[in-house]
């Protein structure tokens, strides 16, 4: 099996984010066989991208020519199957969407923490460690004692920290996401809140499990990432989780001993909120992909989770 490199990135930088610079990498990204998504902003970066070792690297190549780019920093891992089913070079208002004006993270932000440092900061009495992803990815693995914010979705963080924070005013904060660039953006907003005391940790959990040893580790659980490996380890090993068909939650293998688990349908988690009609349409879906996979072609009415 071929081995594909993947290459997870961010930088907030001021960009020309324009259908130039979209056309410019769609090419590159074409010319050498590589999948996955890339947003692009005026605030800069962000994407995950795969694709064979020699085209992932002219990339990135091409991407730290860019003006404020030079110092573009990456995470590697690899798999033995392409785990994005399309590309996409796409014009957004943000990298991240968190719905705030004014936020530039290319400025000041929290306090960097090192994958080796981190252990010894959490476990401190005065602070307090805040998962800012959303809540289906919580719920396959979180850092021992974190706060769950039970977020749906990056916008609600605002709102959700600042009722926290009238709740807890005085103790000093580490933020922690997948790869870095949410903390980057929510440090940013709370240090023009006033708050000076913000750490976050630098590389994200994908850094943390690449760096720290298992044994060593205060992660529990798999890491979500968003793409068709569905969950990582340490090391950056796949995970024992994967997607249901239908509402992309994220499934153990519990889950897939449910009776309500029927695949390419349903799940536990979406059986009761899907009319027979829409279940329907997954399963002749998940049909034609079923098809189209025995033949070697790719089914291109999937839309990448």
């Amino acid at each position: 099996m071929p081995r594909f490199l993947i290459a997870a990135l961010y930088k907030f930088a001021r960009t020309d984010a324009g259908s130039d610079l979209q056309s410019r990498l769609m090419k590159i990204c074409q010319d050498n066989a590589i999948c996955g998504t890339i947003l692009l902003a005026d605030e800069g970066i962000n994407g995950t991208v795969a694709g064979p070792e020699a085209g992932v690297r002219t990339l990135l190549a091409a991407l730290r020519d860019l003006p404020g780019m030079a110092d573009l920093e990456h995470k590697e891992s690899w798999a033995d199957s392409q785990p994005f089913l399309r590309l996409k070079v796409r014009l957004k208002k943000e990298i991240v969407t968190m719905g705030v004006d004014g936020v530039d993270p290319s400025g000041a932000v929290g306090i960097y923490v090192e994958p080796e440092d981190w252990n010894d900061l959490i476990q401190q009495p005065d602070v307090v460690t805040i998962d800012t992803r959303n809540d289906y990815e919580v719920q396959i693995g979180q850092f021992e004692g974190a706060i769950n914010p039970q977020t749906v979705s990056f916008r609600e963080f605002p709102d959700w920290f600042r009722k926290f924070r009238s709740d807890r005013p005085n103790t000093r904060l580490a933020m922690y996401c997948t790869g870095g660039i949410r903390c980057e953006k929510a440090t940013s907003w709370i240090r023009d809140l006033g708050e000076d005391e913000v750490y976050h940790l630098k590389g994200g959990i994908l850094k943390y499990l690449e760096s720290i040893p298992q044994d060593e580790s205060l992660w529990r659980g798999d890491c979500f990432v968003f793409d068709r490996r569905v969950s990582v380890k340490h090391g950056l090993e796949p995970g024992d989780f994967t997607s249901c068909f239908a509402c992309r939650a994220p499934l153990g293998p519990e889950d897939l001993k449910s009776p309500d688990f029927i695949a390419g349908e349903a799940c536990p988690h979406c059986i009761h909120t899907r009319s027979d009609a829409e279940r329907a349409r997954y399963r002749e879906r998940h049909k034609q992909e079923s098809l189209a996979l025995t033949r070697g072609e790719r089914h291109v009415g999937r839309q990448t989770p």
